[in-house]
């Protein structure tokens, strides 16, 4: 096998794996450090600068980065139950606990000094367009972000209900954003061809995903007076237009927007309220915390029924019927098939409809020169977010569908930098490479400048308000997050996998040294090989073909020096151990580039500097 290349950044940006696993890629263990040393402020800019909402997503995040997690695979088989780092609420914590007066003056610090003449619209105040306006405006652009609501957020605002999320955080984070010299306007665009002719030398159209789908079925008209769209009803609730709802309420659907109807329906009156989902329980789309917070508030949910019809008594919504379904598989195929068993009713005063969402762009007319696919999307380049028109761009669950909000946070950046490498006469197609910078952590021959020692603590449990004070009051938030000395606990269960192994082929003396004291025996010295045969005779397997084998180059013995980054604790007993300073502990600082300067060609650059 070819030796590793380590300058390449994507190497140990992999190796992080919670970093490589984030859409918007935050250096997950870099903040947890600083939250670990009581630098709250230090870690909440970490988080603005890549994922903008450090406090929303500290309460909102799908996590993506927590499955991923290494603490979650290499915990001691005789553990209860293996959990990665808390990482979403350890970013909780960074906003909680921060002072906010100097993050407001840290945040000003970018903002727009002068302007560059560059007019941007962006359609719709949700996280990708705010995401675009935040990376655009202090680089001198005219940021106008246009929504129908009367405040900016999007389905921030509108659709999470204030029990997960409360209002004061979405102003805060929101806030930091106009404070930039972004402009907001209360505004349904209704005519991408109007908007085209207003000035602007781009457009971005982060109008997310608003339509919720329907259900066809027998009784629906009948009963549309108390069958609701989800996440139309979730609006109605967050701007107060709704403020109760019948005793029995049936919520159909099985994903995150389900849960927050269910949940929500218990807080304004629904006290038999209860999920009812066409797939298992484990196939269900929704958060398996979304899941566990329904069940913690007394909500069941049933699985494996499909919806048949509504059925109305005396012209009113009496209950809904369905049949009794069961999985079967062929060629890796699920199909749902009929149970055998008898129909099952349920009786119900409302029902919530979330069984998906869908795009809708009624304002934009198909002779507008934005061109969309079979399925109602717009034809985009993936990489770049740009439409059928050279100044038209799209973003978040506008783009590609409903996703999450950290996945438009992404979109954002993405499209920021086509952007701003567009009105600077660029090739929006050449992205940027992310910068590394790589730093010894060497203090002494047995010291580390950060705290090496493994943790065996489970994870720890997030408290929670009184469950007879949340169920009375839609706005009472219901997670009350980390208190600090917990979230130091919590902390230190992170294995600063950041901090790379990195290995000096020259130095070695074949020792052994290192393989005796790694507690994971992921270091092996062996003859070459062919990567699938390799793998096999490892000191342990290295069966997780996702992550890499780190190669050294030949040996004094012609061996080679293979490390399976899969189990690697980064504790840094290998480096103690050695004898001639062969492996050092390094810290990897991955930088994703952002729109500007940095983003742009660097040939171009000396020729703009030097005109």
């Amino acid at each position: 096998m070819q030796p590793t290349d380590i300058k390449k950044p994507d190497y140990f940006h992999k190796v992080v794996d919670c970093q490589w696993a984030c859409p918007a890629h935050t250096p997950v263990p870099e903040y947890i450090r600083l939250i670990a040393a009581g630098k709250y402020g230090d870690a909440y800019m970490v988080n603005w600068e890549s994922n903008v909402f450090p406090g929303i997503l500290g309460r909102t995040c799908d996590r993506p980065c927590e499955p991923a997690c290494r603490r979650g695979r290499v915990e001691d088989e005789n553990s209860p139950k293996p959990e990665p780092v808390a990482i979403c609420r350890l970013k909780r914590v960074a906003a909680d606990l921060k002072d906010g007066e100097e993050i407001a003056a840290r945040i000003n610090t970018n903002k727009k000094k002068k302007s560059n003449g560059k007019k941007i619209a962006c359609v719709g105040a949700g996280p990708a367009s705010l995401t675009v306006a935040r990376d655009l405006a202090p680089l001198g652009y005219e940021v106008t972000v246009f929504d129908q609501d009367p405040k900016p957020g999007g389905m921030i605002w509108s659709q999470i209900p204030r029990f997960r999320l409360p209002e004061e955080v979405i102003d805060e984070e929101v806030g930091y954003i106009l404070n930039l010299g972004v402009s907001f306007v209360q505004k349904k665009i209704t005519s991408m061809k109007s908007l085209l002719t207003e000035g602007y030398d781009a457009v971005f159209v982060g109008s997310g995903a608003p339509r919720g789908r329907d259900l066809d079925i027998p009784g629906r008209k009948e009963a549309a007076k108390n069958i609701h769209i989800g996440i139309d009803w979730l609006s109605s609730v967050s701007f107060g237009h709704t403020t109760k709802i019948g005793r029995r309420v049936i919520v159909l659907g099985g994903g995150n927007t389900a849960m927050d109807c269910c949940r929500t329906s218990r807080r304004i009156g629904g006290d038999d309220v209860k999920v009812i989902v066409r797939s298992g329980f484990a196939e269900m789309k929704a958060s398996p915390w979304e899941k566990e917070d329904a069940a913690h508030e007394g909500i069941p949910i049933l699985n494996f029924l499909v919806p048949k019809s509504f059925q109305v008594t005396n012209g009113k919504l009496s209950g809904m019927v369905f049949e009794k379904v069961k999985a079967e598989y062929k060629d890796g195929k699920r199909n749902l098939v009929n149970a055998g068993e008898p129909d099952q009713f349920f009786e119900c005063d409302d029902v919530l409809v979330a069984v998906g969402q869908e795009n809708a762009f009624p304002w934009i007319e198909r002779d507008s020169g934005v061109e969309f696919d079979k399925s109602g999307m717009p034809k985009l380049d993936p990489v770049t977010f740009k439409a059928s028109l050279p100044n038209v761009f799209f973003g978040g669950d506008s783009a590609f569908g409903p996703k999450n909000i950290i996945w438009a946070v992404a979109h954002g950046h993405d499209a920021a930098i086509s952007i701003d490498k567009l009105l600077n006469a660029e090739n929006i197609a050449e992205r940027p490479m992310p910068g590394m910078s790589m730093l010894s952590q060497k203090m002494g021959i047995h010291e580390w400048s950060y705290d090496n020692e493994i943790a065996n603590d489970q994870r720890f449990p997030v408290p929670w308000a009184d469950i007879k004070k949340t169920l009375k009051n839609v706005k009472m938030e219901v997670e009350l997050g980390f208190d600090a000395a917990t979230a130091w606990k919590e902390a230190q269960r992170c294995l600063n996998c950041d901090v790379q192994t990195v290995f000096t082929t020259q130095l070695c003396i074949e020792c052994d040294a290192c393989v005796d004291i790694c507690p994971m025996d992921c270091i092996t010295f062996t003859p070459d090989g062919d990567e699938k045969e390799l793998r096999g005779r490892l000191s342990a397997p290295a069966l997780n073909l996702i992550q890499d084998l780190y190669i050294s180059g030949p040996l004094k013995t012609n061996r080679i020096m293979v490390k399976d980054e899969d189990v690697c604790l980064h504790c840094g007993l290998c480096a103690e151990r050695c004898p001639t300073g062969a492996w050092d502990m390094q810290k990897s600082l991955i930088k994703m580039t952002t729109a500007g300067p940095a983003a742009r060609s660097p040939l171009k650059r000396r020729d703009r500097k030097a005109a």
